[in-house]
């Protein structure tokens, strides 16, 4: 058997009404925009001052051209006889044999040690020295122009002398034994200051007669026109 329910209390009473709404203040009105000031007034730009003067240009030469080396596009250079390497080296051989004997002797007299390494310092200095000849022999050479003749040589301290047609006084041809044995001559030429003078050795005996009836008559011609 079931128990009778308990009667329902009394319903929970409603919320009381909300009040009125809480009244707001008039919404504040913006200010005005705050007006920008002037631009800040900027000076007058800088005038650039002048460039920096540069001085005037080197004048260089053609690409490659050095002092011992003039207008190499239009200088045809003539080499010397390569015959002139075998009576160079004859000759310092003659020398060398020379030095050789005389330090010989002196070791057979005295029997001191020091003459045969003087005789090997000898060896040593000629078989350089040779060395450096053949190399100075083929380092010859000349080229005849329009108005004077270039000569060439050395190895270490190399020379260039440029020899006027009308400064030259005279022409002569010389050719030592060993010269003529090879059939070698050369061609010196003699201006008026010694120092001028310019020597072209090594060449057949044909070139050092066309050489030299060359530079005679072009120096005739040039001393005319003066």
């Amino acid at each position: 058997m079931t128990e009778p329910r308990a009667p329902a209390g009394p319903a929970d009473p409603a919320p009381p009404p909300a009040g009125p709404a809480a009244a707001t203040g008039p919404a504040a009105a913006p200010g005005p925009a705050a007006a920008p000031g002037p631009a800040a007034a900027t000076g007058p730009a800088a005038a650039p001052g002048p460039a920096a003067a540069t001085g005037p240009a080197t004048a260089t030469g053609p690409a490659g051209t050095s002092a011992l080396e003039p207008w190499p596009d239009t200088v045809d250079w003539r080499p010397v006889s390569p015959k002139l390497i075998t009576v160079e080296l004859l000759e310092r051989a003659a020398w060398i044999l020379v030095l050789l004997a005389g330090l010989a002797v002196g070791w057979l007299v005295t029997g001191s040690r020091a003459w045969p390494a003087a005789m090997a310092a000898v060896l040593l200095l000629g078989i350089w020295r040779c060395l450096v000849t053949v190399r100075a022999v083929r380092a010859w050479g000349y080229a005849e122009r329009d108005n004077d003749l270039l000569v060439r040589h050395g190895l270490v301290i190399r020379r260039l002398s440029i020899v006027p047609y009308a400064r030259m006084q005279f022409v002569d041809v010389t050719a030592g034994p060993l010269e003529r044995a090879f059939q070698l001559a050369t061609v010196q030429l003699h201006t008026a200051a010694a120092a001028s003078d310019a020597k072209v050795p090594g060449l057949p005996p044909d070139e050092a007669a066309r050489l030299r009836d060359r530079l005679t008559a072009l120096g005739e011609d040039r001393a005319e026109g003066l």
